[in-house]
């Protein structure tokens, strides 16, 4: 099933080192083109001749080797790579990823990969929990990488405790869904609003929010990713367009209000993620206001209410909406799922840590019009994204 797929296997100096083999055999017999590394720790624990007798290839070993060709091997070793997995992932070679360092072959092929690549950790319960083996994992899940929990269990070490690899099946699973993603949308065309809105008080300045559009953009990018048609209409925001996504920039409510509704009667789901100023300045200045001595005082008028438009107006469409909320979290989301009309609402508290505007993280509730919530944990904005469209496809008006 993975015909056609290059996987990089990183392999570093931890007793789990040899279960790294079970997961090269299953990819390789998968169809997978294996490419394994291993560090020079690693060595201690599996053979080189062990990972190349189950790949059929050489087992990438020194940075100072050349590849076929005159090749720089680290580089060549993660061009065109469709993933990347380090399992075990040690604490000292985490720390070596989060702080960039490069000073052997899998440390420096991490650097110049840019395909997916999924971290997963194993070692000693201390070591893990150690507040800076937990930083370090928390600068690699906000670059975006992925991160594998370990398991709770007996250790080598003879300790019980957070630390074990995680089972083969658990880390196929997600190899799985890396390599072959869901294609649950096709035949689907989605509209998604991300970002903030600006409000010109003047030429120069504008009234606007923290947001970022991470949420709005992860949730656009999975979407095109699970064979959607996507249109994701943004405010001014300091990300990339997922590629294959109909990207229509604004900046004021209005704007905002303005492209969706060309949009609304030809989409089958509406996810409202974007921040719209809720006022904007009622009398705009031509020319720069200058300073004075005098107080400036700043006459606000309420924008429209985009989503609760949407919801006077829906026929077919399923309709989602954003509760960013700092306190009184579900009590402020259920009244907005009724107001507005909506089938789900995802809400989450701005306040908390690793869920506030511009975090690579988030930690949502998902509500549907019936009352039934979803809890999850602190989650990639990537597996937030996710979340919120496996939930999607199970609302009864997704038929």
């Amino acid at each position: 099933m993975f015909k056609g797929k290059k996987v990089v296997l990183g392999i570093t100096g931890g007793i789990a080192a040899y279960k790294a083999a079970d997961l090269a055999s299953w990819l390789t017999k998968n169809g997978a083109d294996v490419h394994t590394a291993m560090t020079k720790n690693a060595c201690e624990f599996i053979t080189p001749l062990t990972l190349q007798s189950l790949t059929n290839r050489p087992v990438a070993l020194d940075i100072f080797a050349t590849g076929p060709y005159w090749q720089v091997v680290h580089i060549a070793l993660v061009e065109n790579a469709d993933l990347m997995v380090i399992v075990p992932a040690t604490a000292n070679f985490i720390a070596k990823a989060a702080n960039g360092i490069a000073d052997d072959l899998l440390s420096s092929s991490l650097l110049a990969a840019v395909c997916p690549v999924v971290f997963v950790p194993a070692m000693n319960v201390n070591m893990y929990e150690n507040p800076a083996t937990q930083a370090n994992i928390e600068i690699l899940r906000n670059r975006g990488f992925a991160i594998i929990e370990p398991a709770v269990g007996r250790l080598a070490c003879g300790t019980e405790g957070k630390g074990r690899l995680p089972e083969i099946s658990v880390i196929q699973k997600a190899i799985t869904e890396i390599l072959l993603p869901k294609q649950d949308l096709l035949a689907k065309k989605v509209l998604i609003t991300a970002g903030p809105t600006k409000e010109p008080i003047d030429p120069v300045r504008y009234i606007t929010n923290r947001s970022s559009g991470k949420m709005g953009y992860a949730i656009a990018e999975a979407a095109k990713k699970r064979g959607a048609e996507v249109i994701l209409v943004s405010g001014a925001v300091n990300l990339a367009p997922p590629l294959g996504v109909n990207f229509i920039p604004v900046e004021t409510a209005l704007e905002m209000r303005t492209k969706v509704f060309e949009q609304y009667n030809n989409v089958d789901v509406v996810i409202k993620a974007a921040a719209v100023a809720d006022y904007a300045v009622a009398c705009t200045a031509k020319e720069k206001i200058k300073k004075t001595d005098k107080r400036l005082v700043l006459e606000l008028v309420k924008n429209p209410d985009i989503l609760l438009e949407l919801g006077e107006l829906k026929q077919k469409q399923i309709l989602v909406g954003f509760a960013a909320e700092t306190n009184n979290l579900l009590e402020h989301a259920l009244v907005k799922i009724k107001a507005k009309n909506l089938d789900m609402i995802v809400a989450n508290d701005v306040s908390a840590e690793g869920a506030g505007f511009d975090c690579a993280t988030n930690i949502v509730t998902m509500i549907n019009k019936d009352g039934s919530m979803l809890e999850l944990p602190k989650l990639s904005k990537a597996e937030v994204a996710d979340a919120i469209w496996d939930r999607i496809i199970t609302l009864p008006a997704w038929c």
